[in-house]
């Protein structure tokens, strides 16, 4: 008889890469490799909704529903002859979600807005990196030294 294992689900997970240096980018392929060094976005994906989710947000300082970020983002992917692809209502609060698990944006009011209207540097370097990600790594090093405990235990 087969044992059932148990599915390892992640507490929290980052992913970071690293892209060139940031010159002379336009502003949506500026927005699109953040997008890409964070996570949000997988390398040749051609389904970028968020990106222009996240243009949508940076350019508006009041916040907006889900619908305006829609009606938005419908209009950025118009003017930059994208194909509407993404743009079901389903799928901007799925991504809407993706930016509030990442501390990014925040909802107040029943409207988005980039937290605390702060700067996204400010945000990555107080929520991802100092609390975000050094969580993350204590936990990895928490595996690494239980293991090494291990292997001497077991010398």
């Amino acid at each position: 008889m087969r044992q059932t294992i148990s599915k390892d689900i992640p507490l929290a997970e980052i992913t970071l890469r690293r892209y060139e240096r940031p010159f002379g980018l336009e502003k949506r392929e500026l927005i699109r490799k953040l997008c890409l060094s964070i996570g949000l976005l997988q390398p040749g994906d051609s389904r970028d909704v968020i990106v222009d989710i996240l243009q949508t947000l940076l350019e508006s300082k009041s916040g907006k529903s889900s619908e305006e970020i829609r009606e938005s983002v419908i209009s950025l992917r118009k003017k930059a002859k994208l194909p509407e692809k993404g743009t079901a209502p389903s799928n901007i609060r799925r991504q809407l979600k993706r930016l509030k698990d990442l501390y990014l944006i925040e909802k107040v009011n029943n409207s988005y807005r980039i937290t605390e209207n702060e700067d996204l540097a400010v945000l990555f370097e107080e929520r991802i990196e100092k609390f975000y990600l050094k969580n993350i790594i204590s936990r990895v090093k928490e595996y690494f030294k239980a293991l090494q405990e291990q292997d001497n235990h077991n010398s």
